[in-house]
């Protein structure tokens, strides 16, 4: 396969070029986070941009959104020498994005979130909004992307997906040229994903261009044309997906070959470690019982708003209940607070790893060390020597891409902001690890890390609780899955009769 003379994709041909970006660097303090980097989009494509966690993918995005700004390089637009420097700046060349991050204001409507700054007005001198009509184009847009949703309602009242879908109208309300969406489908369900390829599609048709960021593989294929990798912040290839197999694209990325990609091992089950029973909470969970045990990973299926975040965290002590109990190693746990939680052994990765699982201001030393400061401590002192021992031992395990553990965590990526909420936990050394979409924002060769990690720990008489969204990863990690319907338990499916056809079935609700 040819790398650099690819063929033209759908709808475009090699001569029509919108965007180019020619020998990109940035650097940071300690970090060299692009190097001589190459991107091209044509007209009407819908390019892929790839590579592991720290391969430079946000940055390189963040310089052309205005962002952050480029140490060295060229960008061109329609053929045309440009500079960047503030995001209005990528706004008027026509440029939209959609970060992994929700932008929006939790507060204000949806219509209001879609035309903020950028609001119709009845009258331009004295600042009269004119609402009717705002909401009338927040409907147009809305309408496009299959939701029936009130453009007046608060977005604080909406779920993660909705919000996400919120975040994908304001970026069309511009009529952008090109539309980057960094990992959009994250939050998606499958049907919402086919919804999103629906609008991708139109958009195509129009002649707008996307760059799209994600980590599956499979979305990659399904609406891609071509697609550019990186690789520890350089450009490795850009190829003609059509011409590409998954594993080449895998070895581009990771410069390994992934020999499994879930390398599921057969630990013996042991003791029940957590058991639940009858626990309750009106209109979220009803009566749910079922226990978790030493040396398997117990996956929880279901569709998004099926109550399977919300049993985890009453699980975890950290959503009330109204009746119920919960028991680790036989012993009765309070369910008053997280804490009395962690002193019986359990830990909870959250889905929210940003506002749940991390305190973004600390450094990566203290995020990992505070849900076990009690067995850094001796005579009453912690011991700062074996806490940045151990910090660092998880840096290097984990490989997160960090300067130094002094880094605060909040200028991490999103990938090794989750990879940092999990060494928190394996720090802790839980008897009972719940794993709240524990590879959501990870790189392709970071997930098989995490799930030697999961193997490990089940190998050590560790319980391993583990709710996914991805169908395959969870039958292909998982010794036993149980399945929520609408906040009851609907199945359970050992490993040799689980199926995507039998889990997604009964997430439905189908008999």
């Amino acid at each position: 396969m040819d790398l650099t003379e690819t063929q033209p994709a759908v709808g475009s041909s090699a001569g029509d070029e919108l965007l180019k970006l020619s020998g990109i660097s940035k650097s940071f303090p300690g970090v060299r986070a692009l190097n001589n980097v190459h991107l091209e989009v044509r007209r009407g494509e819908v390019h892929a941009l790839l590579g592991e966690n720290g391969a430079g993918k946000s940055t390189l995005m963040k310089i052309l959104s205005g962002a952050y700004s480029k140490d060295t390089g060229e960008i061109y637009w329609e053929g045309r020498l440009i500079d960047i420097h503030t995001p209005k700046d990528s706004q008027d060349f026509g440029i939209g994005i959609i970060y992994q991050e929700f932008n929006l204001v939790p507060q204000l409507s949806i219509a209001e979130n879609v035309w903020l700054r950028r609001e119709p007005f009845r009258n331009q001198a004295l600042h009269l909004i004119d609402w009717t009509e705002m909401r009338r184009r927040t409907k147009e847009l809305l309408d496009e992307l299959h939701l029936d949703l009130d453009p007046k309602r608060p977005v604080d009242g909406l779920g993660v997906a909705h919000q996400q879908m919120v975040e994908i109208a304001k970026a069309l309300s511009l009529n952008a040229k090109l539309l980057i969406m960094d990992e959009p489908t994250s939050a998606l369900t499958d049907t919402e994903i086919e919804q999103l390829y629906d609008v991708i599609r139109k958009l195509k048709a129009r002649g707008v261009s996307v760059v799209f960021i994600s980590h599956h593989l499979d979305e990659v294929f399904a609406i891609c044309d071509r697609g550019t990798i990186l690789r520890d912040g350089e450009y490795i290839a850009t190829v003609d997906l059509k011409d590409t197999s998954e594993d080449q694209l895998i070895n581009f990325m990771v410069g390994r070959s992934l020999d499994q990609q879930y390398p599921k091992v057969g630990a013996k089950r042991g003791a029940e470690a957590l058991r639940v029973e009858g626990l309750n909470r009106a209109g979220v969970l009803e009566d749910i019982s079922f226990s978790a045990y030493t040396g398997e990973i117990l996956g929880i299926a279901g569709l998004v708003g099926a109550g399977r975040t919300e049993l985890m965290r009453a699980v975890f002590g950290a959503d009330p209940i109204e009746s119920g109990k919960v028991y680790v190693f036989g012993n009765e746990v309070k369910l008053d607070s997280p804490r009395a939680a962690i002193q019986a052994g359990m830990g909870l990765l959250p889905e929210d790893r940003k506002y749940q699982g991390l305190v973004l201001i600390l450094s990566v030393l203290q995020n990992v060390s505070m849900a076990s400061l009690d067995r850094l401590k001796k005579h009453g002192l912690l011991q700062l020597g074996d806490e940045k021992k151990r910090t660092n031992e998880f840096v290097t395990k984990l490989r997160i891409a960090t300067p130094h553990i002094q880094q605060q965590v909040q200028f991490l990526s999103g990938g090794n902001q989750q990879k940092v909420v999990l060494a928190t936990w394996l720090a802790s050394q839980s008897k009972v690890l719940i794993f709240d979409e524990p590879t959501r924002g990870i790189d392709v060769g970071a997930k098989v890390e995490v799930y030697n990690l999961m193997n490990t720990l089940v190998e050590s008489g560790v319980a391993v609780i583990m709710v996914s969204s991805e169908m395959p990863e969870l039958l292909g990690m998982s010794d036993r899955i149980l399945v929520m319907h609408e906040g009851r338990l609907a199945a359970e499916f050992d490993r040799a009769e689980a199926t995507q056809e039998k889990v997604l079935a009964a997430a439905m609700g189908v008999n």
